[in-house]
């Protein structure tokens, strides 16, 4: 399996971000690691090899990130409108600086997917909903979708409104809504065992979402997994190996 590790410039952010790819062809898929994890934390878990057919066969081309939670949504000395204004330095490195290198290292850079577990789904959900002509399949994994209960405090302006899916999405219409619907498809997949509900907040979150995603119409899988199934890894790499062939 081919791997390459590089450092990318991020402005507005406390350091350069890690990109880890996987992979010699195949649609790109974009990987965000779990709350403050980093792009070798997908390998060191297990997920690259719950996929590596998939890499091997030339079928994806893995990209895992870095997250900067510590700076913006984990920093809960920070009040909620100020955590959300740095996620969007975030979501600009990764709009401008990793689809740039996506886009110079493999085709269809436009089209690609974005994934992640526990936070890491929140930021692929994020960002597929706002950025659909970039990243139209986001396969989400226990993740909550509401950063105002993120033991959030202060007032919340439009920077807390426009990075939380669970205020904005009622109130998409129109010409964008029927684009997304169009173009968009969201897996949200959750257990209902150990850490699910408490303390995550993952299997009500889902729900919700799913609820949202269905009252627009926006095409999407809400698929709730066994009693048995955890808020862990080893769930994580069944449900990606599962949910990742049908897209690529």
């Amino acid at each position: 399996m081919q791997r390459a590790q590089l450092e990318l410039d991020a402005p507005g952010l406390d350091r350069p971000g890690t990109v880890i790819r996987y992979g010699h062809y195949g649609r790109p898929v974009i990987v965000f690691p779990s709350e403050q994890g980093r792009a070798w934390d997908y390998e060191s878990n297990g997920m690259v090899g719950a996929v590596s057919h998939l890499i091997d066969e030339g079928r994806v081309k893995l990209y895992c990130v870095d997250s900067f939670d510590h700076a913006s949504w984990s920093d809960r000395g920070l009040p909620l409108e100020e955590r959300a204004r740095r996620h969007h330095a975030y979501q600009d490195w990764i709009t401008e600086q990793v689809v740039a290198y996506v886009g110079s290292d493999s085709a269809g850079a436009g089209d690609a997917i974005v994934t992640g577990c526990s936070m890491g789904a929140y930021h692929a959900l994020q960002l597929a909903l706002t950025r659909a002509d970039l990243f139209p399949i986001a396969i989400c994994q226990s993740g909550n979708y509401d950063p105002s209960t993120w033991h959030g405090w202060g007032e919340r302006g439009d920077a807390a409104y426009f990075t939380n899916p669970v205020d904005y999405v009622p109130h998409l219409g129109g010409d964008h809504l029927d684009w997304l619907r169009s173009r968009l498809h969201v897996v949200l997949t959750v257990g209902q065992g150990a850490w699910e509900t408490h303390p995550t907040g993952s299997l009500p979150s889902a729900r919700q979402m799913g609820h949202l995603l269905a009252e627009k119409q926006i095409s999407h899988d809400l698929d709730v997994w066994g009693h048995d199934v955890s808020h862990d890894w080893p769930w994580w790499r069944k449900q990606i190996a599962y949910h990742l062939p049908r897209y690529c």
